[in-house]
């Protein structure tokens, strides 16, 4: 998986190598908030209305699902220092 990979390179190279790696830490936590939000929606739309109410863990879920693509710079954030990594990668 591409996050155990990531996380292989981090640990292999160490802090003093983080910039070499920065893309590709964003790139795992963009994907893994939009998917995980997504199947939480996806959970909410199968459970309806009770998705919803706090008496289903579903809807705590979907929160902090919500909260992973909000939570320390959003997703657009995110894009952003995937496209200047890469455009730095191509000059």
């Amino acid at each position: 998986s591409f996050a155990y990979t990531v996380a292989k390179n981090l640990d292999m190279l160490g802090t003093d190598h983080v910039r070499q790696v920065r893309k590709d830490c964003a790139s795992v936590i963009l994907w893994c908030a939009e998917k995980a939000t997504w199947m939480a929606g996806e959970g909410v739309q199968i459970y309806g209305g009770n998705g919803y109410i706090n008496e289903y863990p579903l809807g705590r879920l979907w929160r902090d699902a919500k909260l992973y693509e909000i939570g320390a710079g959003t997703s657009e954030i995110r894009r952003m220092l995937i496209g200047r990594e890469l455009f730095a990668e191509t000059c």
